[in-house]
C-alpha cells in the first residue's frame, strides 16, 4: 500500500506522465512487455485489469531463436519469461501498469523472485516507444529516491525484442490449473493481495 500512495503522489504532481497519446478517430491499444519472476503468476494478475484486453506469456530478450520452455528454464538463453500485454491507454495507461508491476514483485532481488531463480526470471520492462522508456525510467529513479524499498531497484528497462510466445500450456495457465500446488501456494496469494490494493481497477 505504500508504494501505491507514493507513485499515486508522483501522478498527482506530475513527475511522471499518467496518459498516452492517442491517435485521432480510432481505438488504439498499446503493448506493454513485462517481466516480473514466473509469467503464470504475471499473467494472473494483469488479465484481470480494467482496459488490459489480452495477455500472453512467452520469452524476449535472449539469443537462441524460436526457445522453448525446455530451453528457457536453463537460464542459460538470455530471455526473460514475461508477459506481453494489449491495453487500451483510454481506460488504463503504461504508468498505472508499471504502478501495479512494480507492487505485485520483488524489484530488488537480482534474477529472483522467492523460490524461483534464474536470468529468465529477472525484473525486466521491454519498452516499445520512446515515451514507455521515458516514463519507465522516470518512475524507477523517483521510486528509488522515495526509499519505497529498503533495497536499490534492479529492474532491467531495455528496449523491445521480438516476442517468442510461449507454449499452449502455458496461456492462461493460473485459470486453468488453480488445484496446481504452484497456483495454490505461490499464484493465489499474490493474486489476493494484488486484488485488495487494486480493487478499484480490476474488471467486474
Amino acid at each position: 500500500m505504500k508504494l501505491r500512495l507514493i507513485i499515486i503522489g508522483l501522478l498527482l504532481t506530475g513527475a511522471v506522465q499518467a496518459k498516452q497519446t492517442n491517435k485521432m478517430n480510432q481505438k488504439n491499444t498499446e503493448i506493454a512487455t513485462l517481466g516480473s519472476g514466473c509469467f503464470w503468476c504475471t499473467e494472473a494478475i494483469f488479465q484481470e485489469l480494467k482496459g488490459v484486453e489480452k495477455v500472453e506469456s512467452g520469452y524476449m530478450g535472449g539469443e537462441l531463436k524460436n526457445p522453448t520452455y525446455k530451453d528457457i528454464c536453463t537460464g542459460e538463453t538470455g530471455h526473460a519469461e514475461v508477459c506481453q500485454i494489449t491495453f487500451d491507454p483510454e481506460i488504463i495507461s503504461f504508468t498505472e501498469l508499471l504502478e501495479v508491476f512494480w507492487q505485485v514483485h520483488n524489484p530488488t532481488t537480482l534474477n529472483r523472485q522467492g523460490a524461483d531463480v534464474g536470468t529468465q526470471y529477472r525484473s525486466a520492462i521491454f519498452y516499445h516507444n520512446k515515451e514507455q522508456k521515458k516514463i519507465a525510467k522516470e518512475l524507477l529513479e523517483e521510486l528509488d529516491k522515495s526509499e519505497a524499498y529498503n533495497d536499490p531497484i534492479v529492474t532491467e528497462i531495455t528496449e523491445a525484442e521480438k516476442f517468442y510466445k510461449a507454449e499452449n500450456y502455458h496461456q492462461d495457465y493460473y485459470n486453468l490449473n488453480k488445484s496446481q500446488p504452484y497456483c495454490s501456494f505461490v499464484i493465489k496469494p499474490k493474486q489476493d493481495k494484488f486484488r485488495k490494493v487494486f480493487k478499484d481497477k480490476l474488471k467486474k
